[in-house]
């Protein structure tokens, strides 16, 4: 086995946690796999792979060792595919970072079309509302709202959301309907944060054509989208949420728009990437499938 067979072999140990599978996916005796990975470890003079009954983990250095191997066969499959005449429809593995929201709701209803277009490419997803490291966790490509700080990665806007700010009939029955934005401070809001910015509740309106902030009280906060909603569901407090994300709940009566007479600024959704994957044939074309996605369904969304 030469030595790029060897990286992705040991690469898709890593992944499934199984030489046995790791074998049947790339159709070789388990023995041949076994044999290799001992020939790795050998030629690094370095323990990879941590081995019990149950499951195969790597140890610290081969953790880090596969972060190197990923990023190394993708820029493979990218020279690759640069040179071959089916660089349309390009193979290998695409590493997305997704909001979960917009994973669930939008992007992975989708992708069987995705997956019929380009029948080469396999996905890996990882979810959240974190932020990552894209070249440390080599992943290719995030999609993500709000305006991108990191002037490393290359962007696309796929569409700008329109809010909606919303309560629960329980809260509105108890605390009141706010009438004017100025109400907001006498009222309690859910906060939302994240690991690059403190616990924030200002509700924001275009006032005149100016964006305004108006603060409010709260006694809790969440840091992920599914317990933001879950929360004024519960009637813990009012929130400024993209309308596509509660649609349901407003049209059930879960929840109930509030100040509608005032307009929420949309809020800009991104797809990301390093500078050094702006060329590869996988991102491109996932780039610009997801970009046709977003369009149609939010062209229309008000």
């Amino acid at each position: 086995m030469d030595k790029f067979d060897s990286l992705k072999l040991y690469c898709k140990i890593v992944e499934l946690g199984s030489f046995t599978q790791a074998a049947g996916v790339l159709q070789i005796p388990r023995a041949t796999a076994t044999y290799a990975m001992q020939q790795l470890e050998q030629r690094l003079n370095s323990r990879l792979l941590e081995r019990t009954t149950r499951q195969v983990k790597p140890t610290l250095d081969g953790q880090a060792f596969y972060q190197r191997c990923i990023r190394i066969l993708s820029e493979l499959d990218d020279a690759e595919a640069s040179l071959n005449t089916v660089a349309a429809n390009p193979a290998g593995l695409l590493r997305l970072g997704l909001h979960g929201v917009h994973a669930a709701q939008i992007i992975i209803p989708a992708l069987p079309q995705f997956r019929a277009l380009y029948p080469q490419l396999d996905i890996a997803i990882s979810t959240g509302d974190r932020l990552v490291d894209l070249v440390r966790e080599s992943i290719d490509l995030v999609v993500r709202i709000g305006v991108p700080k990191d002037s490393t990665l290359v962007g696309k806007k796929l569409a700008a959301l329109p809010q909606v700010v919303c309560a629960s009939p329980a809260y509105l029955q108890q605390h009141g309907v706010p009438m004017q934005p100025e109400q907001l401070s006498q009222h309690q809001a859910v906060g939302f944060f994240s690991s690059d910015h403190n616990v924030s509740y200002p509700f924001s309106f275009l006032i005149a054509g100016v964006e305004q902030d108006f603060p409010a009280k709260g006694w809790l906060s969440v840091n992920d989208a599914e317990s933001y909603t879950a929360a004024a569901l519960a009637g813990c407090g009012i929130i400024q949420v993209p309308k596509f994300r509660i649609k349901r709940y407003l049209e059930s009566g879960d929840l109930v728009q509030i100040l509608s007479h005032l307009q929420s600024p949309a809020l800009p959704v991104h797809v990301l990437y390093p500078q050094h994957n702006q060329l590869s044939p996988r991102v491109k074309v996932f780039v610009e499938w997801v970009s046709a996605l977003y369009k149609q369904k939010f062209s229309t969304e008000k």
